[in-house]
């Protein structure tokens, strides 16, 4: 099973790098599930026609209850990806880490990998604090690689280094490894620059870099990843070759 935890700065893309690519992985065939980790809970919405999906943090206080099921807490969205969103606590109320670590451990007890049997399993994660719940993909064995998203911007590059450290911290006790960097541009100056001068520095790669595009701002509108709006665009390939080259890796791995 291809697992992948995808960090980066609150506002860098990731919820667009992580959709796309489980659109596109789903286009290559691929039973995906994707789960939202961040309190906006917005990571599926354009795998879902641009509708919200119910967080598990809000079914449970909405319904003073656990789910019994999957099914409630969880749509199909575009190419079968299943969605789930973990939410976050009453704005102002507790902390959205420990919603993180509850979600993932009601998503063991109903079976969500023996249930669904999935090939690849993506996490959304919030990177600006990677502590507590937030570094239960990489910490607890969740995910086994790791996706940073980033721009040439100062603080995106601010929030990827402590990503990077905060993986690193964990790698002697055989949890996740950086599988490399997503540059995500924003027009920054130098942008390629600052971002392969990060890299370089840190040991990593770029491994995929995905332009400025109106066809990914056009096709959101839509409430479609791009991959599905047109998996022929050029933007679009991007994300299908980065699924392509996770791939690859994890079948040299077995």
């Amino acid at each position: 099973m291809i697992k992948v935890a995808i960090y980066g700065k609150g506002g860098i893309g990731k919820s667009t790098v992580t959709s796309n690519l489980a659109a596109a992985f789903a286009t290559l065939g691929k039973k995906v599930v994707q789960i939202g980790c961040d309190p906006k809970a917005d990571s599926t919405i354009n795998l879902l026609g641009g509708e919200p999906l119910l967080p598990v943090m809000n079914y449970m206080r909405e319904n003073d209850a656990d789910p019994e099921s999957i099914d409630e807490i969880a749509k199909t969205g575009f190419g079968g990806v299943v969605c789930i969103e973990t939410g976050g606590p009453t704005p102002g109320l507790g902390c959205a880490g420990r919603g993180i670590i509850a979600t993932f451990s009601l998503l063991e007890d109903l079976k969500l990998f023996e249930t669904v049997k999935p090939d690849v399993v993506l996490y959304d994660v919030l990177g600006d604090v990677v502590c507590g719940g937030f570094a239960a993909p990489i910490r607890e064995g969740y995910a086994k690689n790791v996706l940073i998203v980033t721009s040439g911007e100062k603080m995106a590059l601010y929030a990827a280094n402590n990503i990077n450290t905060a993986v690193k911290n964990f790698e002697d006790r055989g949890y996740a490894t950086v599988f490399g960097v997503v540059l995500n541009r924003r027009a920054v100056e130098n942008e390629y620059e600052k971002v392969k001068d990060f890299t370089d520095k840190n040991g990593l790669k770029i491994v995929a870099d995905i332009p400025r595009s109106n066809e990914i701002i056009h096709y959101e509108d839509m409430g479609k990843t791009v991959v599905e709006g047109d998996k022929d665009l050029e933007v679009s390939q991007k994300f299908i070759d980065l699924a392509k080259a996770l791939i690859e890796a994890d079948s040299k791995e077995d």
